[in-house]
């Protein structure tokens, strides 16, 4: 029950993290954001606020902005089409009823003529049996749609994605993985506060049991200084000799109190993703600094980002497996492991997460982030939009493929539980 619950956390907090990026820059950008959504699928809670729904649903495989002008809702009023019309107190038409207009017995029927909603504003029909007098109609810029009776707010042209500059849309495109970044860092701040920010020097905190380190007679406190007589000065000189020599006797110096000891060890093999590194179970120290714990996390995101990008790009090339790739299964089991470890273990690997969700929203594929920042650079480069419906034909199909590399992701995940 931890794990569930921890796991429902962590994909809440990434999730609402990264669209919530994409709603305030839609919103600071004069977009009408129709729906702030938690997850796919049939909606399990709403409501709505400041012109927005803000709903969480079923399915917990990501979350979506919807912007006006960026999806099909609108409805097309077209000439001879019957429609009902509600006003407000200016007299202009707060509610296009589109059908069920029954439950609605004050609305004024009309057959429309002609009908613009982007940019007009305005509705021209007769009414049915008076034919001869063509009427107009002024819209209010907030007024809704009625199908069957669900309301949707019409969105005039200067609401809607499309209208805003080259720049506002890459932003309002942006902000999401960006965003992901953002708490990634501050994470890894609260880490650093709480649990202190590892020292530069080759100094041990702790020595797990059973372990090389404790076989040598390695010691909590004690300073790693020279390895096969060669000076170590940081602890990433003293893992990368460990890391490379796998299996191999090492001299160890080390400072004691006031004094040096010389110990003899040799690092675990340990294997994984077709490579064989060395390991001798001990962990970093570090000291409590308020101070450092800022730079501390801008390092770790970047130190994090940089990881992670050399794994995509060795997925990209060929040098990785498809097997690698873990989809909500898989990064379930592994937050089970990391539960069991501790709740700053738990926040490092929320961050980590948080990172990767950034970056894997900015590899330019259709329907991604990336793919969609991708055609607005192209316009800004050609100087005009690529066609909508093109694009559109576009991301379909790259969340088709996204979904069907989602369903290979999870059934791998669900042969490495059972096998």
């Amino acid at each position: 029950m931890t794990t569930v619950i921890a796991f429902i956390f962590m994909f809440g907090l990434l999730v609402f993290i990264h669209e919530f990026g994409h709603l305030i820059f839609a919103k600071r950008a004069g977009m009408l954001a129709r729906e702030f959504a938690i997850g796919f699928g049939p909606k399990v809670f709403a409501f709505t606020k400041n012109e927005t729904v803000y709903t969480i649903r079923l399915l917990p495989i990501g979350g979506y902005v919807r912007v006006a002008g960026e999806d099909p809702e609108i409805i097309e009023l077209k000439p001879g089409q019957h429609i009902g019309l509600e006003f407000n107190d200016e007299g202009k038409v707060n509610k296009i009823i589109v059908n069920h207009k029954s439950k609605h017995p004050n609305a004024r029927i009309i057959e429309v003529e002609h009908a613009d909603l982007d940019h007009e504003l305005l509705i021209q029909g007769y009414e049915p049996d008076e034919e001869d007098e063509k009427l107009s109609f002024q819209v209010d810029r907030k007024a809704f749609f009625v199908m069957d009776e669900e309301e949707t707010q019409i969105a005039p042209f200067d609401r809607q994605f499309a209208s805003k500059s080259v720049g506002k849309r890459g932003m309002q495109l942006f902000a999401g993985p960006l965003m992901n970044f953002v708490l990634a860092i501050v994470i890894f701040i609260i880490v650093g506060l709480v649990q202190g920010v590892p020292v530069d020097e080759a100094k041990i905190a702790s020595v797990q049991s059973d372990s090389p380190a404790e076989e040598a007679g390695i010691q909590v406190g004690d300073e790693v200084v020279q390895i096969n007589g060669n000076a170590i000065s940081t602890w990433e000189g003293f893992t990368d000799i460990v890391e490379n020599n796998p299996g191999e006797e090492l001299t160890m110096t080390v400072q004691r109190d006031d004094g040096t000891e010389m110990l003899t060890i040799t690092p675990a093999k340990i294997e994984g993703q077709g490579i064989t590194i060395g390991q001798v179970g001990v962990r970093q120290a570090s000291e409590k600094s308020f101070i450092r714990s800022f730079p501390y996390g801008f390092e770790r995101a970047y130190e994090t980002t940089t990881l992670i990008l050399t794994n995509l790009t060795m997925l990209i090339t060929g040098q990785l497996p498809i097997d690698v790739l873990s989809g909500p299964v898989g990064i379930y089991d592994a937050t089970d492991q990391v539960v069991q470890s501790g709740f700053m273990t738990f926040l490092m690997w929320t961050a980590i997460l948080s990172v990767n969700l950034g970056i894997v929203n900015l590899v330019p594929l259709p329907a991604l982030d990336g793919g969609r920042l991708l055609f607005v650079g192209i316009e800004a480069v050609r100087g005009k939009p690529i066609d909508p419906q093109k694009e559109g034909i576009v991301h379909f199909v790259g969340f088709a493929l996204l979904m069907l590399l989602m369903i290979v992701v999870t059934w791998n995940d669900i042969q490495r539980l059972f096998l």
